[in-house]
């Protein structure tokens, strides 16, 4: 029986992504998660609430087009996340709205996004989807975890962390089935796919799918960027992760046809690495391989090796990095 059709209750979409309304142009959040071993709150949930606000604070005859944001310092989930809304411009086919975040008196995060009345009838093209198994001949990841835990001859602490994470993958209300691990493409390009969708959600309408796009957007994402350097997390050494956190990500939608409740695939590739730093690109397609959405993200990308030692130690750090 599959990990899906046996799963403990898991949190629902709707749960992460409610904020509440306090005021005109102003949003509280309700639910905030932090990850397993993650610095903060879940990049992603930010990222949806912020847009859940955003959209409620537009006409609904514009369609979101995209985003870009900065996440400048790490949430607690501990405090709630307040969202102010400004209507930076009405146009006639485009308007913008930009989200600061707040927290503790605080700006941790901020978000640029337009929308648009949708041109339908304009020319378009896109690159095809990579030719990848069904997500039905793919492992859930939480079954590769606890496959991943009943390895002979592991450390009782190794067994412990894989049996959190098939855990945490469980409860999710993201299901993800993995496609395909540092798969080289035919031009040496490395890539890591994944299919992923909301698990038992309703039809939503088109603007809600996007914020839950938005949300598993941030899966994986910078992640993908530590792999290709061959960075690992847990123990010490140049070979280790010594710290990975999002710096910006941004999003463009190419479409209002598809349904964050059935499978879409999620082609990532990280281009550059360095000083650091990591940037990624991904692609996100419905089943039937049209290209809905296109993502980019920096973040930092550190392994476990010493820099030259600063002098001036007077000064304590400010935020996150």
């Amino acid at each position: 029986m599959s990990g899906e059709a046996n799963q403990v209750e898991h949190e629902q979409i709707l749960t992460s992504l409610e904020v509440e309304k306090i005021e005109v142009n102003l949003y509280r959040s309700k639910s905030l998660w932090l990850p397993l071993r993650g610095r903060g709150v879940f990049g992603g949930q930010v990222i949806s609430q912020a847009l859940v606000s955003a959209t409620n604070c537009v006409d609904p005859r514009f369609s979101l087009h995209s985003l870009h944001c900065y996440f400048l310092t790490s949430a607690s989930p501990s405090t709630p996340i307040v969202y102010e809304v400004d209507r930076v411009r009405n146009g006639r086919s485009y308007v913008t709205r930009t989200v600061k975040a707040i927290q503790n008196g605080h700006v941790i995060f901020v978000m640029l996004c337009s929308f648009q009345k949708p041109e339908s009838w304009q020319p378009s093209h896109y690159w095809p989807m990579p030719d990848v198994p069904s997500p039905e001949e793919c492992e859930l990841d939480e079954e590769r975890y606890v496959r991943l835990a009943q390895r002979e001859g592991l450390h009782p602490k190794i067994v412990e962390i894989y049996t959190s994470m098939a855990a945490e993958r469980t409860r999710s209300p993201i299901a993800v089935r993995i496609a395909g691990e540092h798969d080289v493409a035919e031009d040496g390009t490395i890539r890591y796919m994944y299919w992923m969708k909301a698990r038992a959600i309703p039809k939503y309408e088109t603007p809600f799918q996007k914020c839950i796009l938005s949300y598993l957007s941030d899966m994986y994402f910078i992640s993908s960027a530590a792999k290709i350097l061959g960075l690992r997390r847990g123990g010490s050494g140049p070979n280790t992760l010594s710290m990975v956190s999002t710096l910006d990500h941004t999003i463009w939608f190419y479409s209002d046809d598809f349904h964050c409740g059935d499978w879409l695939l999620y082609v990532m590739h990280s281009p550059r690495t360095g000083s650091g730093r990591g940037v990624v690109h991904g692609r996100i397609y419905t089943r039937d391989g049209k290209l809905v959405a296109v993502t980019s993200q920096e973040g930092v990308v550190r392994a476990d090796v010493r820099g030259p030692q600063t002098t001036n130690q007077s000064e304590p750090p400010s935020a996150k990095l």
